[in-house]
């Protein structure tokens, strides 16, 4: 029986080594038993797992772009991102309040100066997205004798005595009827639509004629059309830095969005052309943002922190 008791223990013992055996092969991802089990470097991939992060996004056609190529990046990182449209006065409110957490189309130092004054306190400016986010009166390129807005003094006749521009009440309005003034000129300001103001554009520029109208950048009009932002002199519009702002404390809830975002550039033209593309060829924006990323996975590497160092 004592005999019979031992043989049975080495047996229990044999087995039990080499039960431990599997349970190591398993660990070190060994055949098809690991499959699908989660390993240590899994959550280091996916850094936004389990975060949401919310943009907010202005009616502005130049929102449209870095919003989406952004959103497409973060989900890739693992994050769930929400867009909540609405006026640049409440998204400004949103995240000052810690219910937006990000903006890709802040315009400073100027057009955006009162909300910055307004809510800095609770915003952080993290990046420059682009350096030349121009506008005021522009021309084609082919009205050759007309470089700034003085040189219209004496010549308003070359436009028919007009300046073609957008809605009454807009700032660009009520500051080209301030312009007219200030330099002295026989011009009448034709307010109308941002569509009806370049059907006008458009006709004239179709016939080669001058047309004097209101242009900012981006915008499709400078992908479409060779045209020339005339200098102003008085400065009543000044080239604009396109920023990226978050709100206070993304750097400490979402650290790796927050260096990201930290990271962010884009060409203006790069802007503009996914402008034109969306609304030229009736491209949707994820898809515009998608080609993008695929284009620029230098770039892409670089803002994310991924890229490989030589």
């Amino acid at each position: 029986m004592k005999k019979l008791t031992k043989i049975s223990f080495l047996l229990l013992l044999s087995l039990s080594l080499v039960l431990t055996g599997c349970g190591v092969d398993r660990e070190d991802g060994g055949g098809e038993s690991g499959a699908g089990e989660q390993t240590p470097n899994e959550n280091e991939a996916t850094p936004g797992a389990g975060q949401t992060i919310t943009f907010g996004v202005t009616p502005w056609t130049s929102t449209i772009p870095p919003t989406y190529i952004a959103k497409a990046i973060l989900e890739d990182m693992g994050y769930e991102v929400v867009l909540q449209d609405a006026e640049v006065g409440v998204v400004y409110t949103g995240l000052s309040q810690g219910e937006i957490d990000v903006f890709m189309d802040a315009w400073l130092p100027d057009m955006h100066r009162s909300y910055i004054e307004s809510y800095g306190e609770n915003l952080d400016v993290v990046s420059v997205s682009y350096e030349e986010g121009e506008l005021g009166w522009v021309v084609p390129t082919y009205v050759e004798e007309i470089d700034s807005i003085e040189d219209i003094k004496g010549n308003e006749d070359i436009f028919g005595g007009s300046i073609y521009g957008i809605e009454e009440g807009a700032g660009m309005s009520e500051q080209s009827r301030e312009m007219l003034k200030a330099y002295d000129l026989d011009l009448e300001y034709v307010a109308s639509s941002e569509p009806g103001m370049l059907s006008q554009a458009k006709k004239a520029i179709d016939a080669q004629e001058p047309v004097l109208f209101l242009g900012w950048r981006p915008h499709p009009m400078f992908v479409n059309w060779d045209l020339k932002v005339l200098e102003d002199p008085q400065a009543f519009y000044e080239t604009s830095e396109v920023r990226v702002i978050t709100r206070s404390g993304l750097d400490e809830t979402s650290p790796e969005a927050h260096q990201f975002f930290s990271n962010w550039e884009i060409p203006i033209e790069d802007v503009e052309n996914m402008i034109a593309e969306i609304e030229n060829n009736n491209t949707p924006p994820e898809e515009a943002a998608r080609d993008w990323i695929e284009n620029n996975q230098d770039k892409v590497s670089e803002m994310t922190g991924t890229a490989q160092e030589e």
